[in-house]
């Protein structure tokens, strides 16, 4: 295997950039991704969370776009010669021009919202290098990376997304963007309003890809895909490529190369998964619990992820450990982005022992130190589950998972266990009071998803502890 990055073909600059970011060894998928980017090949790569994705498809597209923008130069110095030789008469024009630009100008700066009329750019910009991703706090954590290796390239890096002003976009837009770094929704906003230009992106980037081209933000990335070229490298990465996408896959990308570091499913080593089986009404005691330091390690843990699926769930659980004396912030679509920023600066500081959150939090984001995370609901969608506890056990340190599982929960629970074709290993807390309505799934259970029939429809609908809404799934 291939030890030092000067071996997976990057320049001198771009090294520079890998040392300031303080990587000295490239991870498996950097070490497979890079090489293949570099040969310009599409790539589908996926990788268990933490494994440093984002350096592996940034470092090569950095590379791969500083030739093109020469080019590009080159070409608009021609362009500009061509215009110093036009008549007299367009050079006049174009003179009587500038005033009236320059009121446009001013009248499209000051504060903006995304319902506030902006005027477009004379040159809308137009990035050679686009990448798309599905949260701000990604889309942030992915413009520090670029950002960094920039400063040795001489190339910019721009991000836009939702939450932020549009006139601080623009302004950084209008500076010049080589590699663009954006959420679908405010992406649209600005090729709505002419202010961003797709022609010229030669690398496509979808993060999360699996988010990505699932139904919920499809239509919004296939809208994207047909602003851009046809002719293109695509490079899309996640920690989950499930089947459900091959089909969308094979129909966008050109003979892939497929890097797969993890199958799909498979969780990292480093976390330690626990399975509490609990009734809704407990979960905030156990977690508190939990919390205090009546978990596996036996001592009170510095930094806590709690995942609920909704956020109501998210703000009366977070109210309900206030109460209690916990020092706790929220994470959910609805805080504003300053609000968002300074909960995770708070929690990645340690002025926060427990930060609640839905599933904005659990892809990508990499804060170091989570010593556990909490699955307070149970995820519906299976391959969430995966990257939520992968927010833990990072960078070689070990991490626990606990999964809280009521009665109405068992489903999910088995469709996770199917998933990721493993059992999550059961554990009482001890000296813990449960209910008696909670239900314990049997230790045999099955990790292969049953095969349906046409009779099978009636025997489901038993009762009992074999049969029913909880016994059929074992």
């Amino acid at each position: 295997m291939t030890t030092t990055f000067a071996e997976l073909g990057l320049n001198e600059q771009i090294l520079a950039g890998v040392e300031s970011l303080g990587f000295t060894e490239p991870t498996p998928v950097q070490a497979e991704s890079i090489p293949v980017a570099l040969q310009g090949r599409d790539i589908v790569a996926s990788a268990q969370t933490g494994t440093g994705k984002t350096a592996a498809f940034a470092l090569p597209t950095l590379q791969l776009i500083a030739g093109l923008r020469e080019l590009n130069d080159a070409q608009g110095e021609a362009v500009a010669a061509d215009k110093a030789e036009a008549p007299q008469a367009e050079k006049n024009e174009a003179d009587a021009e500038k005033p009236r630009r320059r009121r446009r100008r001013r009248r499209g700066k000051g504060a903006a919202s995304a319902s506030t009329p902006i005027v477009a750019p004379d040159v809308p910009c137009a990035p050679l290098a686009l990448v798309v991703t599905p949260t701000r706090e990604l889309a942030q954590q992915i413009e520090r990376v670029t950002t960094v290796v920039c400063q040795h390239t001489g190339q910019r890096s721009v991000i836009v997304m939702g939450g932020a002003r549009f006139d601080r976009q623009i302004e950084q837009l209008q500076r010049g963007c080589d590699l663009l770094v954006a959420t679908p929704g405010r992406l649209i906003d600005l090729m709505d309003r002419k202010i961003v230009d797709l022609s010229q992106v030669r690398v496509l980037v979808l993060d999360e890809a699996d988010r990505m081209l699932d139904m919920g933000f499809w239509p919004s990335v296939r809208r994207i895909m047909q602003a851009l070229p046809a002719k293109r490298q695509n490079l899309f990465f996640s920690a989950t490529i499930p089947p459900s996408i091959k089909g969308t896959i094979d129909a966008v990308l050109h003979d892939p190369v497929t890097v797969e570091i993890a199958r799909v499913g498979e969780t990292a080593d480093t976390v330690e998964e626990h399975l509490c089986p609990v009734t809704q009404g407990q979960k905030t005691q156990l977690l508190e619990a939990i919390i205090k330091g009546q978990g596996i390690e036996g001592e009170a843990p510095e930094r806590v992820l709690v995942f609920c699926r909704t956020k109501h769930r998210v703000d009366d659980a977070a109210r309900v450990l206030k109460e209690q004396g916990f020092k706790v912030d929220v994470m959910h679509a609805d805080r504003r982005q300053e609000a968002r920023e300074k909960a995770l600066a708070r929690f990645r500081d340690g002025r926060v022992q427990v930060l609640v959150a839905t599933d904005v939090m659990s892809r990508g984001i990499d804060i170091s130190g989570i010593d556990a995370v909490v699955n307070y609901d149970v995820p519906m969608d299976p391959e969430d589950y995966v990257h939520r506890i992968g927010r833990t056990g990072r960078a070689g340190a070990t991490g626990h998972a606990y999964t809280f599982v009521a009665p109405d929960e068992i489903t999910p629970l088995r469709e996770i266990e199917y998933f990721t074709h493993k059992l999550v290993p059961l554990w009482d807390m001890p000296g813990f009071a449960y209910d008696e309505g909670r239900i314990i799934p049997p230790a045999g259970r099955s990790t292969s998803k049953p095969t349906r029939t046409m009779f099978s429809g009636s025997r489901a609908r038993g009762r009992g502890p074999r049969g029913g809404r909880y016994g059929r799934h074992y």
